[in-house]
């Protein structure tokens, strides 16, 4: 019975680990995309496509989404807006004969138009080459739109017969899409606030990610030192992938790599040969400590010879995080996820200035400075007490070390000598004034 438990606690563990789409740092993360039935012509129905980023900390990155889905029916796209359709399901060239091909597909792959594009081709928030920031880092700019003109060569459409297309995926990986379903019409509003529409139908998708579909192999670890020990503690070994092992190549410090990357797919890691062979890894040192105040130093250093960082981020979990009491060099916002308790922050470049973390050399790496307050009621350097419980690169959790190799604590004997000293002297005088 007691085995049967544990085994049971694990799988639930397990379960609900963000290695499996569920995130505890953010639960209610996802990428929605949302279809709008806005017009429905003789022969058309128009619709306009919206694809929202609600994650708090993960991004969308270059080469950005490809959109695609599966048709009900016999249904094609006549012409476009804010994007463009591959050849799988590009049918505008017969838009002027009116010809159904059999050369489109009946799943069309949408990727997203550049900065810069033709202002003919453009719609409202479009034209960002796919890439979408978080909800905290983009709050202005985690959308994305673009309209279409869809056909058909069976029975002219009707409110009452079109149904949402099915299997839709972003092209991303990681992420997996869930069925479309019906909400309430989308309310837009026009003309710089003087109009207000509304959709005919709407429904969403909404898209999760799996840190284990995306990558079976962790893609950053943890280090951690502190002043009161000469011990620094250095990532697991082999945290990210082992040097040697079938398909984890690496260059070693001082050599030039050569590097070949697609422009339409994402970048392969490139890394420096280490003992823990991530892209990533965050450096966590207990800097000092004052009698009011102690203060972290974090640095984090990029591994990767084919990839800058942009936008990244580092989210914390630290009972002591509520006390934080100003940040040097870095963006720091908390995350509230569970009501009233503050045990997760999150930090991230200033714009401008430190928001790219540059490709492995000597810029490769980013600092901050934090200085916490100390709270009499949990304060101590005890039991590891000071280091992180959790911390994630752009949304990937980070290999941490275990729990007994932390730096400790000198001996009581010699970190507790003059407490004692005090408590004897006191003792002694105690006794000369009685007696």
């Amino acid at each position: 019975m007691g085995l049967a438990l544990i085994l049971f606690s694990f799988a639930l563990i397990t379960h609900l680990s963000p290695t499996y789409g569920y995130d505890p740092l953010d639960p209610n993360g996802n990428i929605t995309i949302k279809w709008d039935v806005m017009q429905v012509n003789d022969d058309t129905q128009d619709v306009r496509l919206s694809i929202f980023n609600y994650q708090l900390f993960r991004h969308v990155e270059p080469p950005g989404w490809r959109l695609s889905w599966t048709w009900p029916g016999d249904e094609v796209i006549m012409n476009m807006l804010g994007a463009e359709a591959t050849e799988q399901g590009d049918c505008s060239l017969f838009r002027a004969t009116n010809q159904l091909p059999h050369c489109c597909d009946k799943k069309p792959v949408i990727i997203d138009l550049l900065p810069g594009a033709p202002f003919t081709k453009q719609v409202a928030n479009c034209c960002k080459g796919g890439v979408l920031p978080s909800f905290t880092q983009g709050p202005d700019t985690f959308g994305a739109a673009f309209q279409m003109s869809i056909g058909t060569a069976s029975a002219p459409f009707s409110s009452a017969n079109f149904s949402a297309p099915g299997n839709f995926s972003l092209g991303l990986r990681g992420y997996s899409c869930g069925d479309p379903f019906e909400v309430p019409p989308s309310k837009f509003i026009e003309d710089k606030g003087r109009r207000r529409t509304q959709a005919l139908a709407t429904y969403n998708v909404t898209c999760s990610y799996s840190q284990f579909e995306a990558s079976p192999a962790p893609t950053c670890c943890v280090s951690l030192s502190a002043f009161y020990n000469d011990t620094i503690v250095p990532c697991p070994q082999c945290s990210c992938g082992c040097q040697g092992q079938t398909g984890s190549n690496c260059v070693k410090s001082g050599d030039s790599p050569s590097i070949l990357q697609l422009p339409n797919e994402a970048p392969q890691p490139v890394v420096q040969c280490t003992q823990h062979m991530c892209p990533i890894r965050v450096h966590w040192h207990v800097k000092e400590s004052y009698r009011e105040y102690w203060r972290v130093k974090i640095t984090v250093t990029n591994f990767n010879y084919a990839k800058n960082y942009s936008q990244w981020n580092l989210v914390v979990l630290h009972p002591n995080i509520q006390n934080v009491t100003q940040v040097f060099s870095f963006n720091y916002k908390p995350l509230h996820l569970y009501g009233n308790i503050n045990d997760t922050g999150m930090f991230y470049g200033i714009q401008y200035y430190n928001d790219i973390l540059l490709q492995s050399g000597d810029n490769g790496n980013v600092q901050t400075e934090i200085l916490f307050h100390k709270d009499s009621g949990i304060f101590t350097f005890r039991e590891g007490w000071a280091f992180p419980r959790k911390i994630s690169f752009n949304g990937d959790q980070c290999v941490m070390p275990p729990p007994d190799h932390y730096p400790r604590l000198p001996n009581s004997g010699h970190f507790g000598a003059p407490a004692r000293s005090g408590l004897i002297f006191s003792s002694l005088f105690l006794l000369a004034v009685l007696f």
